[in-house]
């Protein structure tokens, strides 16, 4: 009896155990923050080359969002979520060492993801200055703004530090349907015409974050892969994105809405170009996370893994120095200023740069969901594969994470041609040769090494 006694002491001591154990992967402390960071005076607005003046007014604040997750074992991710085009590599790198300096986040603990609104202001000085030519007031006005978002910024991100408070996890996902391939075959190669047969990726992941008891909802994060670009007039306006933040908010009051964009570069909101469709879209987007609300969550549970990594992509030999200086003074403004610059690269350094470090972010949520985030504008093949290829939880695959320096093409895409393969790179002036097919093989390598590197588990 004595034995008896003994194993069943043993038996609840080990039940208490695991009781623990699960409860400490649950045991998430979540923060939130938001700020307003519509630019205070009219500003040259970012995304199209068409426009001829600065913004006149608003349709509703821009918007930066920071989620501060935390889990039992003090491991922290802040995801920043933000209205703009997109953040510039400088911004990233100077936001993490101040972060990283003020408030002990290490790199990999920051992911940045902006949702590519073509209706914010154009923050990037050197584009304002180098690509659109814009007077010397609007390019002091992008500096001015750059330093005034990394203020904001920096605050917000403290904030919900500070806000952090016990929470629960959950996922669940949807579809919506207003996504459409945008790269066309045509007599001339490959135009951004509706293609209704191309590759698309309509799925709506939710993040889902509530009181510890599951009763009191706190946040929503929930992404699509497609291009902000319903609009394309003279007012601040975080478009499709903008719109369904609000309605996800309006039809949860005291939640705050979060938008992460997908692998949406060669994907158009479709009808577009109107502002009762960028509302309609919005809508049909709030919608889909409605519907992701109906069904039953699976919780997403902790440790948090967390990786940040640059792949070497491999760009293409440049023209030679004649037919550099030939396009230079060609009457094509763009493609002439672009052959300058690679010229003056050529002049300055003695070489023209051959690879690109291309960022990679990795975030497990122990063996329940799996987030991928993609530098710059990717395309949808990558989010396809990737959802295919990496085996275990729940994939959820980000672009236009961390920093936006232009395209980046599968191999399909650049091998077809076109705007998203090589056209873009004269609006960009960020690479001074489009990439070589080996693009799509490094960067999902890459994306394959971070993951290995994050399943590693502690043994108990």
């Amino acid at each position: 009896m004595a034995n008896i006694a003994v194993v069943l002491t043993c038996l609840a001591a080990l039940e208490s155990v695991g009781m623990a154990a699960n409860t400490s992967e649950e045991a998430w402390k979540v923060g939130i923050a938001t700020v307003a960071i519509t630019p205070e005076k009219p500003m040259w607005m970012a995304g199209y080359a068409s426009r001829t003046k600065p913004s006149e007014g608003k349709v509703h604040d821009l918007n930066a969002k920071a989620l501060a997750l935390e889990d039992a074992r003090g491991t922290r991710l802040v995801i920043v979520t933000a209205d703009l085009i997109g953040f510039p590599r400088d911004f990233r790198d100077r936001l993490a060492k101040t972060v990283g300096a003020r408030y002990q986040l290490r790199p990999e603990s920051l992911l940045l993801n902006a949702s590519h609104t073509h209706s914010g202001p154009e923050l990037r000085a050197w584009r304002a200055s180098q690509t659109w030519d814009l007077p010397p007031e609007q390019i002091e006005l992008s500096q001015q703004y750059f330093e005034t978002l990394h203020g904001k910024v920096v605050e917000l991100v403290g904030r919900a530090l500070a806000d952090l408070a016990p929470a629960r996890l959950s996922y669940l996902h949807a579809r919506a349907g207003f996504a459409m391939n945008r790269r066309l075959q045509g007599a001339k190669g490959y135009s951004i015409s509706p293609n209704s047969d191309g590759p698309v990726d309509h799925d709506v992941p939710v993040l889902q974050v509530t009181s510890p008891d599951g009763k009191k909802m706190r946040a929503l994060v929930f992404g699509y892969a497609c291009h902000n670009t319903t609009l394309s007039d003279y007012e601040f306006c975080g478009d499709y994105a903008g719109f369904a933040q609000l309605y996800v908010q309006e039809a949860h009051p005291g939640v705050t809405a979060f938008f992460v964009i997908g692998c949406g570069a060669d994907q158009n909101p479709t009808p577009r170009r109107t502002m009762e469709w960028a509302q309609q879209h919005g809508r049909a987007l709030s919608n889909a996370v409605e519907a992701a609300l109906v069904s039953p969550p699976r919780p997403v549970r902790g440790p948090l893994k967390l990786a940040l990594g640059e792949a070497a992509l491999e760009l293409e030999n440049p023209p030679s120095v004649e037919e550099l200086k030939k396009q230079a003074a060609s009457a094509d403004k763009y493609g002439s200023r672009f052959a300058k610059e690679v010229l003056q690269e050529l002049e300055t350094t003695g070489r023209v740069r051959n690879t690109y470090p291309y960022l990679v972010h990795v975030v497990k949520f122990g063996e329940d969901l799996l987030m991928v985030g993609l530098a710059g504008e990717v395309v949808v093949d990558y989010s396809l594969r990737l959802k295919k290829e990496l085996a275990g939880p729940v994939v959820w695959v980000a672009g236009y994470t961390n920093e936006v320096s232009g395209y980046v093409p599968s191999r399909r895409v650049l091998e077809e041609g076109g705007y998203e393969a090589r056209g873009a790179i004269l609006y960009y002036g960020t690479l001074p040769t489009p990439f070589t097919p080996t693009v799509e093989t490094r960067i999902v390598d890459k994306v394959h090494e971070l993951v290995r590197q994050v399943q590693t588990t502690d043994k108990p």
